[in-house]
């Protein structure tokens, strides 16, 4: 994909739940994104007491005929407390939800020693981080946290955690870390030697900072790319050489900086759509990459179009997904995957 073989490619994306005619514009969604709606569903309409239907498909990003959806199936649901195998009462007649016998899961969840112990040890990490706004209430948070983990808290304060240091030793990832720390204090230019997986290949390009951030645990420079003419975040442990500039930084007043709550997967209008059938058993594929669109089309299976500007790994995907899914456009893509089974069975004697 994008985001994840070369420098992330930038592009304005909305956040969902927002407004309700944002909602109206969500497709069918994932088994993971309709898992961890459903758990918040019952707690966010119970603490209300009642909410009307617009107002929660708005809140949580969906339709209200998607909503609806949701609350038949957890009409279906039976819990064992207060009495065994007793179903939880809800009702959105009028179009104003209520939800009763859900206690045991509207109490909000308590966190078990490793899970506390893992969102300290993230929280520690996000502090350390260089430039960070609201320090004082991250601190803040971490002793909250730490006083009522009680046990866990111990346990985590055993644990260091090193950022960036796997593109090479820690001294290295340190110095590369700081250099870039101090052109963006000082405002100057900076110049990359850039490893592009995508086409394994190094690139050389001028670059002026805006920011240094973590995301899922990994260390970008956000800057305005020369060479791409645009915003880019480069991934600290794929620059192999760095240089500060006698030059000061000049970002464009257009350049905005990256919404990194919305995922780093940007495509490009140049990358390639690809549309592919899943089955029931191979809806997972929706779940682990990043999708342009997802449509139900019933008994399970699905249609998910995605987009990348390097369609081989796609190849593969199809070979492996078997009968659980199928490339659908486009037909040249297909008729490769064609041609590439073909090839693997005749291999076999299978042809």
């Amino acid at each position: 994909m994008s985001g994840a073989m070369g420098d992330t490619k930038t592009g304005k994306t909305g956040k969902p739940g927002k407004t309700a005619g944002k909602a109206a514009k969500a497709s069918a969604t994932t088994s993971t994104d309709r898992l961890a709606r459903l758990l918040a569903l019952v707690p966010y309409v119970v603490n209300r007491d009642s909410v009307m239907l617009g107002e929660a498909a708005a809140a949580f990003g969906v339709t209200e005929k998607q909503l609806i959806d949701d609350l038949n199936l957890l009409w279906c649901v039976e819990l064992r407390a207060p009495d065994p195998y007793c179903p939880i009462d809800l009702s959105y007649e009028g179009g104003e939800i209520t939800v009763a016998e859900a206690e045991s899961i509207a109490r909000p969840l308590r966190l078990k020693v490793d899970e506390a112990s893992a969102l300290l040890v993230a929280l520690r990490m996000l502090a350390g981080i260089p430039d960070l706004h609201d320090r004082d209430a991250l601190s803040r948070v971490i002793a909250k946290l730490e006083s009522a983990a009680g046990a866990a808290a111990a346990v985590s304060s055993k644990v260091a955690v090193e950022v960036d240091a796997r593109g090479g030793s820690a001294d290295s990832a340190r110095t590369g870390l700081g250099t870039l720390r101090d052109a963006i204090a000082a405002g100057r230019r900076v110049h990359l030697r850039y490893y592009v997986p995508a086409r394994d290949e190094n690139t050389e390009r001028d670059v002026d900072p805006m920011r240094l951030l973590v995301v899922e645990g990994n260390t970008y420079l956000e800057g305005w790319c020369r060479r791409a003419e645009a915003v880019r975040l480069f991934k600290l442990d794929r620059i192999s050489d760095l240089a500060v500039l006698d030059v000061p930084a000049e970002v464009p007043d257009e350049a905005e900086p990256i919404d990194v709550d919305a995922g780093l997967f940007r495509p490009s209008p140049q990358d390639v759509a690809v549309t592919l059938e899943l089955t029931a058993r191979g809806r997972w594929v929706a779940d682990y990459y990043p999708c342009e669109s997802v449509e139900e089309l019933g008994e399970g299976r699905l249609r998910a179009v995605l987009r990348t500007p390097d369609t081989r790994w796609v190849r593969g995907l199809a070979l492996r997904l078997g009968d659980q899914g199928r490339v659908v456009a486009p037909e040249s893509l297909a008729e490769g995957v064609r041609d590439d089974a073909s090839r693997a069975l005749a291999l076999y004697g299978m042809a």
